[in-house]
């Protein structure tokens, strides 16, 4: 259903930590004259950890109504609560979201008899096309194939984004759930590799400071062209490795503020980037042509 470079979205915060909605709807613009092919708002990136529900609800608003239909906008409604998480992707429906990105589960570490019950009570309670979120790195928990597989059979579960950057994972995936199932990379630096093997897109950090050449890469690699896309993706690997120098999205925030994109806002228990890294994401930015 969505396919190529879609943006996890940062959200821009004033230095007291306030949401900054002007700065949201410049950054919506300058993705869409980018050519990203989708936005995703208040997922791990966007510090859904630190967003209120009325918080996530005006972030998503504010996208929509900026976006106008001219780019599918994916909302971040996972939390640990099975109760919370259906009514946030009922809110994210209302509000006319394209799509839910929901993250499985963490801290309470669910059996995976419990991720599908989670996942299945959701779908069950909105007709808003789900994609499936693991990272077990960010919350304990994962989700494994052959419960991804059942998944995959329950209406409006419409595929996973993959994040734990093992290739083998996906090709599982791909096997016990067919072609209809769309897999996204959740990590940079091996989703080049992962569209290559049958992915449809990944959803991106680096695109936050990278969106033409992050678009050019999977428009490239869609179309057959892997020659071009292995020659952008090798351009943007620094990026790829130092954006995580530090937790996601402080290295990717300092980098936005560093273009001039965004102010200095992030929310604690984050802080800005340590000035050790400093130099080394200047040199990151500088080897992607990131000005």
């Amino acid at each position: 259903m969505f396919t190529g470079s879609i943006v996890a979205l940062v959200t821009p915060m004033h230095s007291d930590g306030t949401l900054d909605k002007k700065t949201l709807c410049e950054l919506v613009e300058w993705h869409i004259h980018c050519k990203t092919n989708a936005l995703v708002v208040a997922g791990t990136t966007g510090e859904s950890a630190t967003l209120d529900m009325a918080e996530k609800q005006a972030l998503l608003t504010c996208v929509i109504q900026q976006a106008a239909g001219r780019i599918p906008i994916i909302a971040g409604t996972g939390t640990n609560n099975t109760k919370t998480t259906v009514s946030q992707t009922q809110a994210a429906q209302h509000a006319g979201a394209d799509a839910c990105l929901i993250v499985t589960p963490y801290y309470n570490k669910p059996t995976q008899k419990g991720l599908f019950q989670h996942y299945k009570i959701v779908a069950e309670q909105v007709v808003l096309p789900i994609i499936l979120y693991n990272v077990p790195g960010r919350t304990g928990c994962d989700l494994l194939p052959e419960t991804v597989e059942l998944l995959s059979q329950v209406p409006h579960i419409i595929g996973i984004k993959e994040a734990t950057g093992k290739l083998q994972r996906a090709a599982t995936i791909r096997e016990h759930c067919g072609s209809q199932f769309d897999i996204y990379s959740g990590d940079d630096e091996t989703a080049l590799d992962l569209m290559l093997h049958g992915a449809q897109g990944v959803i991106s950090v680096t695109a936050n400071v990278a969106p033409q050449k992050m678009y050019a890469m999977c428009a490239a690699v869609l179309s057959g062209n892997t020659v071009l896309a292995k020659k952008i993706n090798t351009e943007l690997m620094p990026l790829h490795k130092k954006l995580f120098v530090e937790s996601n999205p402080i290295p990717t925030k300092w980098v936005l503020q560093q273009m001039g994109k965004i102010a200095e806002g992030i929310r604690l228990p984050l802080l800005p980037l340590d000035a050790k890294y400093h130099q080394e994401l200047k040199e990151a930015m500088l080897s992607a042509g990131v000005e």
